[in-house]
């Protein structure tokens, strides 16, 4: 009988000796600033949040940060900031700032008491570039005059041209546009002009100018098209290209940078003078890097009033072998939804990112693991609208809305980014390697992706297969006829 109650008695005297050895542990110390707080910030919010950078406020010393200490808790919850609108579903992204679980935990702790602790437990610095979110640049391009903007209207794409003065061959690692004055700047997208390139011949040097500006019509038509290669696109919230090494883009001896600068008012006159920041890669990489797009260029449909979920689709496939590394989604104020995805032989897809989009925080999205995709894969651009009173954003949802270079119009442009060896340009990457007996067939295939753009939306790119936009959920078979229509209009 003793034997039977001695095993469960012991059982309970250790559990018990347990609890009680657990209640007498001292609860861990709560956070503090300089040691559990401050990493955080530097890791992830410090890019923005410090003096000169885009947030309003810095977070850089304990004051500033226990000022704002309940906002934060608060944003961190609920998962507004730091800013990243990919969805988990899909795809993992090297750029991802978002906190993990423990670092929303520790800041919300940290809120509740505030301590600043010991600033020996601070950790080093991160050695910020003034000016710069990339490392000091190696040159420094800016517009040589600055750009008067009027208090209230539109304002027509501006542009300016300059030399580089590269008496050789550049590869550019690292790139960053800055605006002197970003509360005017929609975007700017910065072409690389090569030397042999007639695009803008006869168009000012080293001064503001538009399209309507220009005398010459072929002139004004060239404005709003071009073959030429994109440096790098800045939008609201967007960041500099930062290439590993091995991966770079091209600038050829004695080219030129076109700006192109697409500015909106706010009731008040300024004026902006824009830099782009280079920092030059210090051997030859073995891949250069290309930015391509799908974007819908050519259907002037407007989005009805007063309608939510309006789909817009557009596909290409890949001419050549190329490494897919990042996606670059732009819409306007109507934008609701973004996504990349892979179609297969199977016409089954597999989405690469899906994008809960914000027009004022346009973000990239660099893949973790870059991809390789052979010539041939089909990439297919899918963006969805809200023109209902549902979007706090939207101007006017009583009306319809066109596309245009306005942020009161729409724009659908799927920028990527991809790798092809350091010998291909843009223009040999577009050339199909295909029998002669389908060059016609190949040509025509060719039309989903970029290689012309055009001032819809950054510029627009021709090589659009088809696209196909339909209202609010679409069935299938409604696609495919819209599909079809837009492939036989298409010119060979």
């Amino acid at each position: 009988m003793l034997r039977e109650f001695a095993a469960p008695l012991l059982m309970l005297v250790f559990a018990g000796a347990l609890a009680l050895r657990s209640s007498q542990q001292p609860a861990p110390p709560p956070p503090t600033f300089y040691r559990d707080v401050l990493p955080i910030l530097q890791q992830h919010c410090q890019r923005c949040h410090r003096p000169g950078e885009i947030a309003p406020m810095p977070l850089v010393t304990y004051a500033q940060t226990k000022s704002w200490a309940r906002l934060i808790r608060d944003d961190v919850r609920s998962k507004r900031m730091p800013p990243w609108f990919a969805d988990p579903c899909c795809g993992r992204f090297s750029d991802d700032p978002s906190l993990g679980d423990k670092e929303i935990a520790t800041l919300a702790a940290w809120v509740d008491a505030k301590e600043p602790g010991d600033p020996s437990d601070a950790p080093p610095p991160p050695r910020w570039s003034e000016g710069w979110n990339i490392p000091q640049p190696g040159r420094t391009i800016t517009m040589p005059k600055s750009v008067a903007i009027p208090a209230d209207g539109d304002v027509e794409y501006t542009y300016e041209i300059v030399s580089t003065g590269f008496a050789e061959d550049k590869w550019i690692q690292m790139s960053e546009v800055r605006p002197s004055s970003r509360q005017y700047v929609h975007h700017a997208v910065v072409y690389i002009r090569p030397p042999d390139s007639q695009w803008l011949r006869g168009a000012p040097l080293n001064t503001p100018f538009t399209a309507s500006s220009l005398k010459d019509p072929a002139l004004r038509h060239q404005a709003h098209e071009t073959t030429s290669d994109l440096l790098l696109v800045y939008a609201p919230g967007s960041s500099p290209d930062q290439w590993p090494d091995g991966l770079a883009k091209f600038i050829p001896a004695h080219s030129d940078l076109v700006f192109q600068m697409h500015y909106t008012t706010n009731g008040q006159v300024g004026e902006d003078q824009t830099s782009v920041g280079l920092v030059f890669a210090k051997r030859p990489p073995s891949q250069r890097v290309l930015t391509l797009q799908l974007a819908n260029d050519h259907d002037q449909i407007p989005i009805p009033p007063n309608t939510d979920n309006y789909r817009v689709e557009v596909h290409g496939t890949l001419p050549n072998d190329a490494t897919l590394l990042s996606f670059f989604p732009h819409m306007h104020l109507r934008g609701k939804r973004f996504e990349y995805n892979l179609v297969g032989p199977d016409h089954k897809t597999e989405t690469l990112l899906r994008v809960n989009y914000d027009f004022y925080w346009q973000l990239s999205y660099r893949l973790a693991q870059p991809r390789l995709l052979k010539a041939g894969t089909e990439l297919q651009a899918i963006a969805w609208y809200d023109n209902s009173s549902n979007n706090a954003h939207n101007p006017d949802p009583n009306s319809p809305v066109t596309w245009g270079d306005q942020t009161y119009n729409e724009m659908m442009v799927g920028f990527f980014d991809v790798a092809v060896p350091a010998n291909v340009d843009k223009q040999h990457f577009f050339i199909r390697r295909a029998p002669q007996t389908h060059q016609r067939k190949s040509h025509q295939a060719l039309k989903g992706l970029v290689l012309r753009h055009q001032s819809v939306s950054l510029m627009r790119c021709p090589d659009t297969s088809y696209d196909s936009r339909t209202a609010v959920s679409p069935d299938r078979q409604q696609v495919a006829r819209n599909r079809r229509r837009d492939e036989a209009r298409l010119p060979l």
